[in-house]
């Protein structure tokens, strides 16, 4: 207390938008003990993805700088300087603001910045444009865009918006923080200029006030103290400093969300289910506002974990599409930038060992050599393919849940169809449509209950396999191809032999997983008619 006999006040909390779209609990953590925080090592994949953010912030300025009229860049040391600057270009009326920050909103609790502010083009007011890497547009139609140069949104042709909610709530927390300063245009536009940055991304903020407002009250309040927050598994966890100390309270109270996470876990409390005990005896009807998948699934991978079973078959047979040539495959990308790597692992019926063999770039991403590497890939697995066919052998070629390679395989064959062996989008879907791609993911969703996750990482070991490298994840590989090209220092060519051990196993992985299916899977894991009826039977 102060010698005075008076009561300090507690400090104002300030958020930006980022807390909008993620756990509740860990704002509240972050807030509380941010002392403590700050000795938590940054989580690697979390550092590498903003390094990566801020080499494509600088990347556009370089651009938007030498080619717009009427620039401004913020420069300055503290926040509050930055501010003080950036109103005083608002007030003499600049085009383009860089690196913008609005003040801190005492009252409000509100703090953020904008990469660029633009005067709008009726001389009212601000429209607030973000950078971000990462993919914003997808193929189609429907979009609204204009160009860097001139201001014009119109619907797009080619371009159809890709969800980003969080960018959408970013751009109405700033317009909010515009308003409060009477500096908002009144057209309630905001931009985004995503990762291959062909365009501005304009979104018309007042469909999304209503959903703004009340998460903004509901977190500030979270932040503030002023509302109860507990542990819950969302999909961030495993990003999260914080999920060692979460982790442990949810497993001794049982929590529901370890067995049914994110907006499945909210639903279950709030129809009175807390627990995996209470979950796995639930008798009612299904909640109305079940979010996603199957409810009668969480119940039983509650019943599953109360029994300390890895998985249950939903079915007595197990099987798998099986072929005399097999090909595994697994891609490697980085980020949006591009895929580096298509790995394969070939087997064939009464003949030689498997034998993998990665088709590779080594030139940083993004380079025109990825698509040399993935038009060398595609001559392989289709000649292989072709041997199958004129021998009267048949084929078959198997990835881990296939969004990925598909999204990869599509794309290349746009982004380097002027390439000698590249494949027409066309000839990839014939290829992808068939019963010769198969998706052992799929093939374990429809006959596996997982109440620990259905990642490769997950099941494979159920079938006996172990990666060679202990921190080999997605994550990680980010850090590796960092090092393995030189995008910081010097090429690490031991990192690149990792990469390659790594995709070998995760081809491996996905052999021994169709293999496991097919041989012994139905010995090994019980149904969950089983489960219920108990042992004795």
């Amino acid at each position: 207390m102060p010698a005075n006999g008076s009561v300090r006040s507690a400090p104002p909390v300030f958020i930006d938008s980022g807390p909008l779209t993620r756990c509740r609990h860990r704002l509240y953590l972050d807030t509380a003990y941010s002392s403590l925080q700050r000795l938590e090592p940054e989580n690697p994949g979390v550092r590498q993805r903003r390094e990566a953010a801020q080499a494509h912030r600088e990347a556009i300025r370089a651009v938007l700088a030498a080619g717009l009229e009427g620039w401004t860049q913020i420069e300055a040391s503290d926040a509050r300087t930055a501010a003080e600057r950036t109103m005083a270009a608002c007030r003499r009326g600049a085009q383009w603001i860089w690196n913008a920050v609005l003040p801190a909103e005492r009252d409000t609790g509100r703090r953020g910045r904008s990469e660029l502010l633009m005067r709008d083009p009726a001389g009212v007011g601000y429209i607030p444009i973000i950078v971000v890497n990462h993919k914003v547009t997808d193929p189609g139609r429907g979009a609204v865009t204009t160009s860097f140069d001139h201001w014009a949104p119109t619907v797009d042709e080619s371009r159809k918006v890709r969800s980003q909610l969080r960018d959408q709530l970013r751009l109405a927390h700033l317009h909010r923080m515009l308003e409060f300063e009477g500096l908002a245009s009144p057209s309630a536009l905001g931009g985004v200029i995503g990762f291959r940055a062909e365009c501005i991304l304009v979104h018309d903020l007042s469909t999304v006030f209503a959903e703004y407002d009340t998460r903004f009250e509901d977190r500030l309040a979270v932040a503030r103290g002023e509302k109860f927050t507990v542990p819950s598994q969302v999909s961030e966890c495993r990003s999260c400093s914080w999920w060692t100390d979460c982790r442990p309270q949810l497993a001794a109270n049982r929590d529901v969300s370890l067995v049914a996470s994110g907006m499945r876990a909210e639903v279950l409390r709030e129809n009175g289910v807390y627990t995996i005990d209470e979950l796995a005896e639930f008798t009612g009807p299904v909640p109305e506002d079940w979010p996603f998948g199957s409810f009668d699934d969480a119940v039983a991978a509650a019943m599953a974990w109360q029994s300390g079973v890895p998985l249950l078959r939903r079915t007595e047979k197990v099987t798998v599409r099986r072929a005399d040539i097999e090909v595994d495959v697994d891609m490697e990308s980085y980020q949006d930038h591009g895929a580096y790597l298509w790995g394969t692992l070939l087997t064939e019926a009464g003949g030689s060992p498997p034998v993998y063999r990665g088709f590779v770039t080594w030139d940083p991403l993004p380079t025109v050599d990825e698509g040399r590497s993935f038009a060398e890939f595609w001559r392989w697995l289709m000649g292989k393919r072709a041997e199958a066919a004129a021998t009267g052998r048949t084929f078959a070629a198997y990835c881990y849940s296939r969004q990925a390679e598909d999204k990869w395989l599509l794309d290349s064959a746009r982004r380097f169809a002027d390439i000698p062996g590249v494949p027409s989008e066309a000839e990839i879907r014939e290829f992808i449509d068939s019963e010769q791609w198969v998706d052992i993911y799929q093939a374990v969703s429809d006959q596996f209950i997982c109440p620990n996750g259905k990642g490769l990482k997950k099941i494979a070991p159920v079938a006996g396999f172990e990666w060679r490298d202990d921190e080999a994840g997605g994550e990680a590989s980010m850090g590796w191809y960092r090092d393995a090209v030189g995008y910081d220092a010097e090429p690490d060519h031991s990192q690149r032999q990792r990469l390659l051990i790594y995709n070998e196993d995760d081809v491996q992985a996905t052999k021994v997983l169709r293999e496991w299916m097919s041989d012994r899977a139905e010995s090994e894991i019980p149904t969950l008619e089983s489960l219920r009826v108990g042992p004795s039977a």
